[in-house]
């Protein structure tokens, strides 16, 4: 008997504007299938135009009726997230939805983004932590809902404080799991200061499991000339529905925390199968990484040193913990 796949409700999003990250493909593109299916605006800021109007192409093919328009953002550059900042302050329509959803993941060998910095400290959450400094005006005006996508990486390793640009010693692995648990730290403080200062947004995260997407596949941009040994494996257990989840799947987590009216802020949304690994999305305890609010201020203190951005200082503000400290200057 064939199993029954998970899914769940979505609501209506008729007159929502949701903004996704990384929707030229895998789970990026399933998410601005599903939010443009309930009715939202889906704006897909892409870094490839012709993968994103493949994209388009794709959802309009299932979805005729599909509200969709593409704008340009490559995150591993801030001038161009800077830029997309810009362009929808200037349209200035509140934004209700923000999925920050795009990452790259362990490259073979240490790559810089345009500013110096890491690649995936750089593109995984510097620069979504820029984009959303950007984007605040409209996300206040949205009283938005804005999900941030980790990873089960985001519980190992740890923050490497004294060289967050691995710039003396690279790993790969670790430098993403780094990437995430700072984006995840990110994604709490968000809410904690949003509630303190009455921002309206409501801010929590997801993390996918494991499913057969391009992130570990062949991608000749970050010097990975073939497919990954991880990536055939995952494929493998996939089309078996042993351990690891289908793309279909692996969306549903930021989908739930994105759309439920019972998602909550300050909260991880992942699947709730075997090692939460995949199965149908569920609230999880948060990861041991994830749960010092004094990590999450540093770390928002030095992002905020090293993308030259700012949130509001009189509205749930937290204590500084002091803006000289080594690991908060800018990346050489």
């Amino acid at each position: 008997m064939a199993r029954t796949r998970p899914d769940i409700t979505v609501p209506d999003l008729s007159g929502k504007l949701a903004v996704v990250t990384g929707a030229s493909d895998g789970v990026g593109l399933g998410l601005a299938t599903r939010l443009a299916a309930a009715g939202a605006e889906v704006v897909m800021p892409v870094r490839n135009r012709r993968k994103g109007e493949a994209a388009v192409a794709k959802i309009k093919q299932q979805r005729p009726e599909a509200n969709l328009s593409l704008r340009d953002l490559d995150l591993s550059s801030l001038g161009s997230v800077a830029a997309l900042g810009a362009t929808l302050l200037g349209e200035n329509r509140p934004i209700h939805i923000l999925v920050n959803n795009a990452g790259v993941m362990t490259p073979p060998d240490r790559q810089a983004t345009t500013e110096g910095f890491e690649l995936q400290f750089g593109s995984n959450h510097l620069g979504h932590f820029a984009l959303v400094a950007h984007l605040l005006p409209l996300l206040r005006a949205g009283r938005a809902r804005v999900t941030s996508q980790i990873s089960v990486a985001a519980n190992e390793n740890a923050i490497n404080w004294d060289d967050l640009n691995w710039e003396r010693s690279y790993h790969g692995r670790r430098a993403y799991s780094q990437s995430k648990i700072a984006f995840g730290l990110f994604g709490l403080e968000l809410d904690r200061r949003s509630q303190a200062g009455g921002w309206g947004i409501t801010s929590n995260l997801s993390h996918p499991g494991i499913a057969p997407t391009n992130l570990l596949a062949a991608r000749p941009e970050v010097g990975r000339a073939r497919d990954t040994t991880a990536v055939r494996a995952i494929r493998m257990l996939s089309r078996r529905g042993i351990l690891a989840g289908t793309v279909d799947t692996a969306l549903l987590p930021a989908l739930m925390a994105a759309t439920s009216p019972d998602a909550r802020g300050a909260r991880l949304y992942g699947p709730s199968g075997l090692g939460h690994l995949s199965g149908a999305p569920a609230e999880q305890a948060l990861y041991s990484r994830l749960r010092s609010e004094d990590e999450a201020s540093r770390i928002w203190q030095i992002s905020e040193n090293l993308t030259h951005t700012s949130f509001p200082v009189d509205e749930g503000a937290r204590p500084s913990l002091g803006s000289k400290s080594p690991d908060s200057r800018r990346a050489r």
